[in-house]
């Protein structure tokens, strides 16, 4: 998968191994798995897992450092042999030889996931602070283990968490495997310029993007078709999956799945309510925001087909060089180490940008060793795609900066993995506007407008079709009409007037992925946590530079170290109040102000 001929690139795993048919593959393959059963091993012998504690500190301490050591190498090498055989299933869901693999793998780690709970069960029978006292190791991963301790709360008996993690595979990760394969294969006919022609549905969705309304008409018309289509196993798909997590809460013993995920997530209820009551606090803005763009298009109210439709005459294309280089040049404005990062991730082909048949629609990072990562986009030569590529990358340097803490160190919940990617982001989009004539920066005021209304109103909508799906589901499972009709009505609630109520999106609850894994429920609100604790961070930067250099690679290197809110305290951020939300997106309101402001008559 290196570099080819195309104009975009493809990422370059080599450097893993040469390919899924290599010897070294194989070979790498069977010490991960021969790993995993030495790890389990080990945890026979010393206990892990078995009712009581040990019987003295001392042994405590001394299984403690023995584990935590194969324990934290184990995940290490089985995280880089997943995200490289997970590579090539992304960008070609119909290679039959890496879904085998993947599959094949999963059965291990399985396995490695019924180990890490006798783990936390081992850690729910100790004297924990008496551990740490005790053990430099212990203090290293005092925030984890007093984790591990509570998380012990939730447990089901052992032999129940372990039936849990086996059935698994055969439950909620096929169910997610099946929505994955559904999805990234789907094709849809579609008519332009007199003839059909049947297209992937990620290049059908990127048609949202052009300029003609009557292609994003057609596209939208064909998409909704498309999904239409694959409703039923798709329904069967989210039912299997939420029905399975509602369970599974219930039986560990927490309030509800949102309560699960809000631990999972390193927050409680009370910023969690803080944040949403400033995002509804700013609907009206951003229905205001809608309601200009409508008039910059030229329609009397934006349908769903409008809400990515490009805006402003500006003729200013982005070819995936120039993106690049601005990336780099931009990023070097902050520091010279995330300039020579980015760099050094184009260089290498760490990035994925080429739409293709069988590639799975959006973008992602992914940690793949060390301080690398691989960037998954489907690149489009605009702004948006700039401002995608550089979040991305955001997440990579996110990355870097944890590059020499433990697996167990680096574990860190989606409120904080966007932290750095919405910095980033940040940094591009000012620097572009900084450069623009009037309509170039409509261009990207509107794009930013686009995200930031994708994230505060459309992840509301989301948050509150999961929430009430989840409510139904206790009782009994959802048809495709009833999915359909609480995704519009969440649709109606958050957007209101900004969008025609009768051209909304009833198939957004298929098309997301977000919705489709038993492991990553609520997978909505923490990109809007993400979006405004970067908004406030970048606010502080931009206030004294220097003071805020000196600490925030140290907070990136933090964030599996201590929960949301004690972070948050060291650049004095109370996240449990509503001002910090509120000051965060008032910079959104005064980009939409700008917004109103340039396409006002005359204003040019």
């Amino acid at each position: 998968m290196t570099g080819t001929a195309t104009a975009l690139p493809h990422w370059d795993m080599t450097v893993v191994y040469p390919s899924l048919e290599s010897p070294e593959f194989e070979q790498g393959f069977a010490t991960v798995v021969q790993d995993i059963a030495d790890l389990a091993q080990l945890f026979d012998e010393q206990g892990i897992g078995a009712d009581g504690a040990d019987r003295s500190a001392a042994a405590a301490v001394t299984t403690f450092e023995q584990v935590i050591e194969r324990y934290n190498a184990v995940l290490d090498e089985t995280r880089t042999l997943s995200a490289y055989i997970s590579s090539f299933v992304a960008t070609d869901s119909r290679n039959n030889l890496a879904q085998a693999k993947l599959s094949e793998l999963q059965q291990h780690t399985m396995r490695l996931s019924q180990l890490t709970t006798r783990f936390t069960a081992w850690l729910g029978a100790q004297d924990i602070e008496t551990l740490i006292a005790n053990s430099q190791v212990a203090r290293d991963h005092a925030f984890a283990l007093r984790r591990g301790k509570q998380q012990a709360e939730h447990l089901m008996s052992p032999a129940e968490e372990a039936l849990a993690a086996e059935l698994n595979l055969s439950s909620g990760t096929a169910w997610t495997k099946l929505h994955n394969t559904v999805t990234s294969q789907l094709t849809v006919p579609l008519e332009r310029d007199g003839r059909t022609e049947v297209l992937p549905m990620s290049v059908v969705r990127n048609l949202a993007y052009e300029a003609d309304r009557d292609v994003r008409r057609k596209a939208y018309e064909a998409e909704l078709e498309g999904w239409k289509g694959v409703t039923v196993p798709l329904a069967a798909a989210l039912n299997s999956i939420k029905g399975e997590v509602n369970t599974l809460a219930y039986r560990r013993g927490w309030e509800s799945p949102l309560d699960a995920a809000l631990f999972t997530n390193n927050i409680d209820r009370q910023t969690l309510d803080a944040m949403l009551t400033a995002a509804r606090e700013t609907f009206p803005d951003f229905r205001r925001y809608l309601h200009t763009k409508a008039r910059a298009i030229g329609v009397g109210r934006l349908a769903w087909y409008d809400m990515f439709a490009p805006v402003g005459t500006s003729t200013k294309v982005w070819p995936y060089d120039e993106a690049t280089t601005f990336i780099v040049e931009q990023f070097g404005t902050y520091s010279d180490r995330m300039s020579e990062f980015a760099a050094r991730a184009f260089r290498e082909n760490w990035i994925d940008a080429e739409p293709r048949p069988g590639k799975r629609d959006g973008a992602f990072c992914t940690t793949l060793r060390g301080a690398e990562s691989r960037v998954f986009t489907n690149y489009k030569p605009a702004f948006g795609g700039v401002s995608t590529l550089a979040h991305e990358l955001g997440h990579a340097y996110h990355n870097l900066n944890l590059a020499h803490r433990t697996m167990v160190q680096r574990s860190t919940p989606m409120t904080l993995a966007e932290t750095a990617s919405i910095f980033c982001e940040t940094i591009i989009r000012q620097a572009a506007l900084a450069n623009a004539d009037a309509q170039e920066q409509i261009a990207i005021l509107e794009a930013s407008l686009q995200g930031s209304c994708q994230i505060v109103v459309d992840i509301t909508s989301r948050f509150l079709f999961e929430q009430r799906v989840f409510e139904t589901r206790r009782q009994r499972e959802l048809t495709v009409d009833e999915l359909n009709a609480l995704m519009l009505e969440a649709q109606r609630e958050t957007y209101g007037d900004g969008l025609d109520q009768d051209l909304l999106h009833p198939y957004m609850w298929a098309m997301k992925p977000h919705y489709y894994s038993t492991g990553l429920s609520f997978y909505n609100y923490p990109y809007m946590f993400g979006l405004l604790f970067g908004l406030g961070l970048y606010a502080r930067y931009q206030r004294d530079p220097e003071a805020f250099k000196a600490s925030y690679d140290e907070l990136l290197a933090s964030t599996g170290l201590a929960d949301a809110a004690t972070l948050a305290e060291r650049f004095n951020i109370d996240i449990r109040t509503t001002d910090f939300w509120r000051a965060s997106l008032s910079l959104v309101r005064a980009d939409i102000d700008r917004f109103e402001q340039l396409i006002a008559p005359g204003a040019q």
